[in-house]
Formats: structure tokens, sequence, C-alpha cells
């Protein structure tokens, strides 16, 4: 049966609450799978016995596929639609989380980098659906809204995939550190790091299968096909070169160096935890969460109420320049700032460095929602050719990670964090005159 296609007006006559119901489904789904790279940089970097940079070669595995299979995922989703796409995308993160069985009982790196890489792949056809899917279902008023919805949905799941991972993996092990590992006798430092790796089994094959079912009872829903049949005319249509777009051109360059702080601060803050010797290091990411599902709050009350994408765009770059120099220069034996912040919640301080790396969630919360729109600006028939340029960006998370981890193995964790000092001092650029340029390069 072909699926119904439906074309959305600009006064939201067709319902778009049961598409939103299933597309926000799908970016709690991403959010959740993505961030779990927090929790597994540090414990692949225990089981497979690996330096810092060896280790995050296993989130830079899911930010290559972005860039590598952008193009080809945009050409299966030209072939198949948006909703046949969306189900394909879940069977390719299934298969990826199947590779995990064979990988962890032979705690062979290079099967998880595969295993990572086709969980990138599926990832992306997601990405390349879902994301101008929520932006067609309803009126263009509103899309920014559905957008934050999406968001808080996607950083939510990276609040809980930590602790998950955590609870079904780790088990028994819920408090080990790399350094913690090592310290153990030879004999007993193997069984442990065998048992860690079994782990993975189970929690891994149990994921599969639900997102194979999900991806049947997606292919069998009542969500509707879009008909951007014009929009699509007009792309094919469009003349020129994307370099007449400057603003473009550095807002790529923007998302590229965004995308690459969000996974230091995400993916590395476990990996920095656990050589400092913090209790449950994998779960250190959910902190990096919590702060930006904040953010995104405090957009969703202040923008465009009270301040302008411009000025949020600038607030977040400012801040992000502050934390990394506050990272690098903090002490990592007090606990003064987790305690002052929230010791009187409850939840575990961390030293002040771990708490600025945290932080960083809230600085980079609101540049993704601010940047698209300003480099986006103007293109016209161009948009759809400027958007695939944009989701490129966000191979910045496979690059920027690796170059801390250089820096990080040949110095230390600490210092490693000075690479996203320019990348926030570009954002800071791109926020104040940047996004304006309109001279063709």
């Amino acid at each position: 049966m072909q699926a119904q296609s439906v074309e959305y007006n600009s006064t939201g006559s067709q319902s778009s609450v049961g598409p939103m119901l299933i597309i926000g489904m799908l970016f709690f789904i991403f959010g959740f799978i993505t961030w779990l790279n927090g929790a597994l940089v540090p414990f692949l970097q225990i089981i497979c016995e690996l330096t810092e940079t060896q280790a995050l070669f296993a989130a830079s595995a899911t930010y290559i596929a972005y860039f590598v299979m952008a193009q080809p995922m945009a050409w299966v989703l030209d072939r198949v639609g948006y909703k046949n796409a969306m189900s394909l995308g879940l069977l390719i993160i299934a298969a990826g989380c199947l590779l995990f069985i064979p990988a962890a009982y032979s705690r062979t790196f290079f099967i998880f980098i595969i295993a990572q890489f086709v969980i990138g792949s599926g990832l992306t056809i997601l990405q390349t659906a879902s994301n101008p899917y929520i932006v067609k279902i309803g009126s263009q008023e509103t899309a920014a809204v559905r957008i934050s919805i999406m968001g808080l949905l996607n950083k939510g799941a990276g609040i809980l995939a930590p602790i998950v991972f955590t609870s079904l993996v780790l088990g028994q092990f819920a408090g080990v550190t790399a350094k913690s590992v090592a310290a153990l006798p030879e004999t007993e430092r193997l069984a442990q790091i065998t048992e860690l790796a079994s782990g993975l089994v189970s929690p891994y094959i149990g994921m599969a299968i639900v997102l194979a079912i999900l991806a049947v009872l997606l292919r069998r829903s009542p969500l509707p096909e879009l008909n951007l049949a014009e929009e699509q005319a007009n792309s094919e249509n469009a003349s020129g070169s994307l370099f007449q777009y400057p603003h473009l051109i550095l807002g790529f360059v923007a998302i590229f160096l965004y995308v690459g702080v969000e996974v230091i601060a995400g993916d590395t803050i476990g990996l920095f935890g656990s050589q400092l010797g913090v209790a449950n290091a994998t779960t250190l990411t959910s902190y990096v969460m919590v702060f930006l599902v904040t953010g995104y709050l405090l957009g969703l009350v202040l923008i465009p109420r009270l301040i302008s994408q411009e000025t949020a765009l600038l607030a977040s770059s400012v801040l992000g320049v502050v934390l990394t120099l506050a990272i690098v220069t903090s002490s990592t034996e007090s606990y003064g700032i987790s305690e002052a912040i929230w010791g009187w919640s409850g939840i575990p301080t961390v030293p002040n460095t771990i708490a600025f790396i945290a932080m960083l969630g809230l600085a980079n919360a609101l540049v993704w929602p601010a940047v698209w729109p300003l480099a986006l600006d103007g293109l016209g028939d161009m948009t759809a050719k400027g958007s695939a340029l944009l989701i490129m960006g966000i191979a910045g998370g496979a690059i920027l990670p690796l170059i801390y981890g250089l820096i990080a193995e040949h110095m230390d964790g600490k210092s490693g964090y000075w690479v996203m000092l320019p990348c926030y001092a570009f954002l800071v650029f791109y926020a104040v005159k940047g996004h304006k340029l309109r001279k063709s390069l």
C-alpha cells in the first residue's frame, strides 16, 4: 500500500499532532543512541585498553558517517520517501547494535568502530528525513517551536542514556574507572575487563529488537508522506553557487565548530572524569545534558520575546569562551562549584573542572537553533542545497574530539580543552558580524 501524500498548508489545517508524536519518538531514539557515546567512550577505553585518542575514535566514527553517508542517504530518501527512509534508518541502527555482539566477545576495537559507523549511517538517514519533516508538518510561523520541542526530546534522551548504560552494562561494576581497573593485579584486571565486555551483549541485543519492532510499526503507522514536489522542483532549478552566500559558508564553519565542541563536552567528560577517578564516570554525560535541556527551556521562554536569535548566539558563544578558560584554569581537587550549584539536591558533586565541562551544555544549547536560520536567511531556492551543506558540518563531531585527544595524550586531559577556545571565538565573530556578510566570496 502506497503511503498517503499530504501537503501541510501555512494555516496548519492538517493536524500535526500525530506526526509530531511519531517524529518526536525518533528524535528521542537518535538522541539516546548518539549520547550513549559519552558513556561508551570511557567504557571502551577500559575494555579495549586504549589511549584517549583511540577511545574517541568510537565517537568520531558516528560523526564521520554523517559526512560520508549524507549524499547516499539523501539519494535513498529521494527514492523511497520520508516514511520508508525513517523505517530503514531504524533497521540500519539495529544492525549496528547487533555488531556490538562480536565486538564485545572479541574485545576488538575495529569491530566497535564498524558498528559505530553503521549506527551513524542509520542516524544520518533519520536526521535527513526527520528534520525537514518536523519543519513541514505545520505552519512556518510555529516551526521554531516544533524544532525546540524535538530538541528537548533529543537532549532529554541524552540525560537518560548514560544512566541506563551504567545500570544495564556495568551492573556491579558501576563505580569502575580506568584508574581503578589499572590498579588491579593482572589476573584480576583481565577477568574484570572480560566480564565488563560481556555486559554489553544483552542490552545491545535488546536495543536491536526494540529498534526492529519500531521500524515495522513506523512502516505501518498512519504517518503521511510529505508532498514536496514544488519545493524539489525549485531546488532542481536553482542556479548559481553557494559561495554567493558568505554568511552560509561561515554558517557551515560555525556548525562544524559547534558540533565539535558539543561532542567534546558530552563525550570527553566521562573520559576525563574516569582519569580523575570520579565515581560513576560513565554517567557524567548526563550532567552536560541537564544543562543542555536547561538552555533549550530558556530559549523557548526568551526567544524572540525578550532576546533575538543573534543575541542568544552571542551570549552562548561568550559563555563558551568564559567556561573554556574556567576549565583549563580550575582545580580538579575542589568540589566548590558543584556543591554551590546542586550539592543541596543530593545529586553527586564533582570536581570544579568537571562541573565547568558540564556547564558547557548551557553554552551550547542555543547555538544550533540560532545558526540555522541565520545561515539560511535569503537563500531562496538555494535553501535545500544550503541545508545539505550545514548537515555536512556535523562532521566537526568527528574531527575536533580527536584533536582534543591528541592534546590530552601528549599533555594532559585538562589542557586538551584549549582546542575549544578558538571555536567559541569564531562563534562570537559569526554572531556579531559573520551572519551579516552578503558579498560573494
